[in-house]
């Protein structure tokens, strides 16, 4: 027998270990246990819910003037190198922030903070939290509702052809309803067309969705909840925590909304005149104006003025964005807990919710954010299915990705990211027994999708040029000459792409702070950390999650980095939005990987927080200057001050009983004419009255207002030809100039009374 072995606890043992007064027995883990001691939130949710009390071994009855021993764990050095490293990391990405970027600087550091990083890893101080392991006993039982799957299919072609318009005989009689149901036009969403169509894709999910036999589906849990008498809800320190994020983040998303951006432009001229078409009943599948756009923002736009009554203005274009980017962080939480666990989760939903790319790319007013807002959730179940193989999974992917086809063109590659996410999973040791499997899901994913993006199919074939237009134009010579042999241009575009993370984002700033990081210090630095723990992991554990992380990168910037026609327009960070859900994620395991490495302690604990919550705070703070200080001067300098023509216009209506007598006189690279009119509450209305026709408006009666472009600074931006023109045509005028508040913004105001 061995003399080494436990004792058999006393009845004595036993009756004290039960009065201990709330004092719960340790249990000592030798450090040779198997079991990977990691971020707390690594452990899968499903085994969290299944965890069962331990039989704990009492300890020996101490002497009697004796404390009780206490069974203690063996802590772990504390993680000095992996501080280092940080700090190291922390100062090469100070380096390389503007107005004097310091590159030579810069890379010295994170040389340094990069020897530091692998001699902690070697160390085994800093690691990502563990990948989830992946379910082998699944396999697809290959069902199938032959009759809703066979009518789907059958559908497919009544819906391709309505949506493409048919034309009735004008000798056919039709009563009202039924003609208002057939005139079906091309490119129109009718509700014939979209009742077919939605039917199929409905019976389609049917026909390949699953039951469920893990217990109550999501509605009946929630008939069970909402048919109780009574209600008890639980509120532990993590909702507060969540909570407390989230109202962080819905501040930095809406504050001075209404402010940052201050003005629009061209494009959202735009998309106010499409959104006006479709409160005319002009229903477009695609928007062929200004070289095509999808379809969603323009139908949300409308929702979101029928919910906040703020008209078709430029704030309701950013109330939808801002929307957008909002619904996206729910998903970037659950993308974060599948991959790292809820810690990670949640540390992304905040690094998300409150950074300068993200937060910028919300604000615009565009539809950038739909980049992003489709991707996360795609990738969600995509990711989530392959480990659990689960075939519900792939069909919720693919209803996303097709969805995000109607969203916004960069999108247009998610589909070869989803392709490239399957092959990698099939290449790796994680899919064995659910390769011939993983195929199946691909063709599940492809069909919903496709059914789902049927509508533009449909335009497109039609329409080809129309609707390649704006990708063709960057990717070919279609618009302009390729400055130099494509794969030259292509291998440079790349290079520029991954780099704006950390150095340069780009020239064009009515969407950024033109040649800054897209990311800011802390998550500048713990993005290259991250991206480096989960490259070395990948080298020793060859899991197909960590290289898709690394992969999935540039290509969801291709839409960016394959502008090869407009090489300044790389990088971009609306063309790229959808890079930063794994960029992101990437930050999240780096700082979810330290809190895990300083330790479990109470003492340490406590420092991991605070640690934590100065590196949010830090970012947060800059992010909150570069979005609502330096991009809204940067991009006030560089707008043109359209609102205050509006406020004129506006002020003019209620005066004088019309605004059908007030013109902007249009000047090369001055205001888009259309845009005060949307301040003034008519965004269908463009105010140009050029030079050369300013004659005709003297047979208008009443009182007149004209603005002309004024620099007194600078002759050749001085529109002296119309005011001499005016001055001959409306002698009884009268001129006066409107200064703006920023400099070089004045305009002439020339008013003419009746006579």
């Amino acid at each position: 027998m061995n003399d080494n072995s436990p004792k058999e606890p006393s009845v004595l043992d036993y009756l004290k270990s039960k009065l201990s007064f709330g004092r719960k027995p340790r249990i000592e883990i030798p450090e040779s246990h198997p079991i990977e001691t990691g971020s707390e939130s690594s452990v899968p949710e499903a085994v969290e819910a299944q965890t069962v009390p331990l039989e704990v071994q009492a300890a020996p009855a101490p002497a009697a003037n004796q404390l009780p021993a206490v069974s203690r764990v063996p802590s772990a050095p504390f993680p000095w190198l992996s501080l280092v490293c940080l700090v190291m990391a922390l100062i090469g990405q100070r380096a390389l922030e503007p107005p004097d970027p310091a590159a030579t600087v810069g890379i010295a550091f994170y040389v340094l903070a990069l020897a530091f990083l692998l001699w902690a890893i070697l160390r085994g101080e800093w690691r990502p939290a563990p990948l989830a392991e992946s379910s082998t006993g699944n396999r697809d039982p290959l069902a199938l509702r032959w009759v809703s799957f066979v009518i789907a299919m059958l559908l497919v072609i009544p819906a391709f052809i309505f949506l493409g318009g048919i034309q009735i005989t004008p000798n056919i009689a039709l009563p009202k309803p039924l003609a208002a149901l057939f005139n079906l036009q091309d490119n129109l969403f009718t509700w014939f067309n979209l009742l077919v169509w939605l039917a199929g894709i409905a019976l389609l999910v049917r026909s390949l969705w699953l039951p469920s036999n893990t217990g109550p589906s999501v509605w009946q849990r929630v008939r069970e909840f909402t048919a109780r008498h009574e209600w008890q809800i639980h509120i532990s320190r993590w909702t507060l925590l969540v909570l407390a994020f989230s109202v962080v983040v819905i501040f930095f998303r809406v504050y001075h909304i209404q402010q940052t951006p201050a003005e629009p432009f061209s494009d959202h001229a735009e998309k106010l005149l499409d959104v006006y078409d479709v409160s005319q009943g002009q229903t477009h599948i695609f928007f062929p104006r200004n070289t095509g756009r999808e379809a969603i923002q323009f139908y949300w736009t409308i929702l979101m003025n029928w919910i906040f009554g703020t008209g078709l203005s430029f704030l309701t274009l950013k109330i939808d964005t801002v929307g957008f980017g909002l619904l996206t962080l729910p998903y970037i939480y659950l993308l974060g807990r599948e991959i790292g666990g809820r810690r990670v989760g949640l540390l992304a939903f905040f690094l998300v919710g409150v950074g300068y790319w993200p937060n910028l790319i919300s604000r615009i007013g565009l539809r950038f954010p739909l980049y992003p807002l489709f991707a996360a959730p795609t990738f969600y179940y995509l990711i989530r299915g392959l480990r659990t193989r689960n075939r519900n999974d792939f069909i919720l992917s693919g209803i996303f990705l097709g969805l995000g086809l109607h969203g916004y063109t960069p999108f247009r590659v998610v589909p070869i990211v989803v392709i490239a996410a399957i092959v990698l999973f099939i290449l790796h040791a994680q899919s064995k027994g659910a390769r011939r499997d993983a195929a199946l899901w691909l063709v599940i994913v492809g069909l919903i999708s496709f059914y789902i993006f049927l509508p533009l199919i449909r335009y497109g074939l039609a329409n080809p040029e129309l609707f390649d237009m704006r990708t063709l134009s960057r990717l070919s010579s279609a618009e302009q000459a390729l400055p130099a042999p494509w794969y030259q241009v292509f291998a440079s575009n790349v290079w520029n792409a991954l780099l704006m993370f950390n150095w340069n984002d780009g020239q064009v700033w009515v969407n950024s702070i033109p040649n800054r990081p897209a990311l800011d210090i802390v998550t500048g630095a713990l993005f290259l950390i991250g991206a480096i723990l989960v490259l070395v992991r990948y080298l020793q554990k060859r899991h197909w999650l960590d290289l898709f992380l690394l992969v999935s990168i540039p290509l969801l910037e291709l839409s960016s980095s394959l502008s090869l026609a407009f090489p300044g327009e790389n990088p971009e960070l609306n063309r790229t939005g959808g890079a930063l859900i794994p960029a992101f994620i990437l930050v999240a395991l780096a700082l979810d990987g330290l809190m895990t490495a300083i330790g479990s302690g109470k003492n340490r604990k406590i420092f991991a927080w605070v640690l934590t919550a100065v590196l949010l705070f830090w970012s947060a703070s800059q992010s909150f200057d570069l979005v609502l200080n330096q991009f809204d001067q940067e991009f006030r300098q560089n707008s043109w001050n359209s609102s205050e023509m509006g406020a004129i216009i506006k002020e003019f209506g209620l005066i004088y009983g019309e605004t059908d007598t007030v013109w902007i006189v249009p000047f090369p690279y001055w205001v888009d004419t259309r845009l005060p009119g949307v301040w003034a509450g008519i965004p269908n209305r463009d105010f140009a009255m050029f030079p050369d026709h300013l004659a005709d408006t003297v047979s208008v009666q009443g009182t007149k207002l004209f603005m002309v472009k004024a620099d007194q600074q600078n002759p050749d931006g001085n529109d002296q030809k119309s005011l001499d023109i005016l001055k001959q045509l409306y002698p009884q005028g009268s001129l006066s100039l409107h200064q703006s508040p920023i400099q070089g913004r004045d305009f002439w105001l020339y008013f003419v009374p009746p006579k």
